[in-house]
């Protein structure tokens, strides 16, 4: 869909000022459901709409514009639902989406039940943990949370509440896994490509650069044992759910994301990196791990800007089933971010760091270096 943003009207800018209201983001319209500056039917995208755009955006984990796009209008419709809204029930096709699938998966989580990640997506995970809860409590497993598997959720209410559900899971799959990277299935996501060539520096573009920075990465993730595979070629552009489905298929045990910004604020520069995470408590704990890790080495080795890591809920990283991570480099519309990035040395120190940053993810803590001082054996 086209983004809706300051001055447009019509039908999907009703929609969206309603499901604001809804939330209680935005004030109520006046009488017969008019607008100070239109009818109810053709009430403007003005700047209360867009304030209240930004602060949905800011609160779910989105990019922050103020304009509603396809990732936007997605969760302003999953925000509509609470349990019990609607018979939840696994489609392998057209997955149910919504806070109220979110506040099953939380549920089963706290009651002990493996539902996955709480993303909000009734997936394969969910239906297994939901089935098992509904055999334990006596009930039909037949994997629809109806009104009986709500009544069971309810009586047996939140006796134990705080922490983080997932935390011990994830940590323990990633301790037996093992320290090392012989075998490990590791998805290397070149951001861009095709017709989408991201910003131009020079004759240079954005999807060029990470290219060649995704497939130094690769080389040396390679040589260190691990099997690695790239979303895409050098010409080649993928669409998002195209690059989450390569890495599920892959069965990948890690997703890395590469990106290079630009920002019209000549001040914008830096290093940045996200995770999955909705901002109350929900992330994937092994992805933060890996995405403080990333950052850091590459700040440390580089010294460019530290502008922190920050959880998401992008489906780019929410509908990878694995780990995963999106790091910005670096600002191609800044002067000294772009010098360093053309340098073809800055971008192999960058690689460098990654490979550290992902052998470090499997090393027991009493070994784990000092950030920026861990090296691959020599010829890695």
């Amino acid at each position: 869909m086209e983004p809706l943003g300051p001055g447009d009207r019509g039908p999907a800018v009703t929609d969206v000022r309603a499901a604001l209201r809804r939330l209680g983001l935005l004030g109520a319209a006046t009488a017969h459901g008019a607008h100070p500056n239109g009818t109810g039917d053709d009430a403007p995208y003005d700047a209360e709409t867009e304030l209240a755009v930004r602060h949905f955006q800011q609160v779910r984990g989105l990019s922050v514009d103020g304009r509603v796009g396809e990732e936007t209008y997605q969760a302003l419709t999953e925000a509509r639902w609470s349990l019990g809204d609607r018979l939840l029930r696994y489609d392998p096709e057209r997955p149910l989406r919504g806070d109220d699938v979110t506040n099953l998966q939380e549920r089963l989580l706290e009651l002990g039940y493996d539902a996955g990640r709480a993303d909000g997506i009734l997936g394969a995970e969910t239906e297994a943990g939901l089935r098992a809860f509904q055999r334990d409590y006596g009930l039909i497993p037949d994997g629809t949370c109806g009104p009986g598997t709500l009544r069971a959720l309810k009586q047996l209410g939140r006796r134990v509440t705080g922490g983080r559900p997932q935390l011990l899971r994830q940590s323990a799959v990633l301790v037996e896994s093992g320290p090392h990277l012989i075998g490990r299935v590791i998805v290397i996501d070149p951001g861009h490509g095709g017709e989408d060539t991201g910003y131009t520096a020079g004759e240079t573009t954005e999807s060029d650069l990470v290219f060649d920075l995704a497939s130094r990465i690769e080389g040396r993730l390679a040589a260190a044992g691990a099997k690695v595979f790239l979303t895409r070629g050098r010409t080649g552009g993928p669409d998002m759910h195209e690059r989450t489905a390569f890495a599920n298929d892959a069965r990948a045990d890690l997703f890395i994301s590469l990106h290079m910004e630009a920002h019209g604020s000549p001040h914008a520069r830096g290093v940045a990196s996200y995770y999955y995470g909705n901002g109350s408590g929900v992330s994937s704990t092994v992805g933060e791990q890996f995405a403080n890790l990333l950052r850091r080495e590459v700040i440390a080795r580089t010294g460019m800007l530290d502008c922190g890591s920050h959880a998401k809920t992008w489906d780019l990283l929410r509908l990878t089933r694995m780990p995963a991570v999106r790091v910005d480099c670096g600002y191609l519309s800044h002067p000294v971010d772009r010098m360093l990035l053309l340098d073809a040395r800055l971008r192999s120190t960058i690689a460098q760091a990654a490979v550290a940053a992902v052998q470090r993810l499997f090393l027991p803590a009493e070994n784990d270096p000092k950030t920026g001082t861990f090296l691959l054996p020599t010829g890695i």
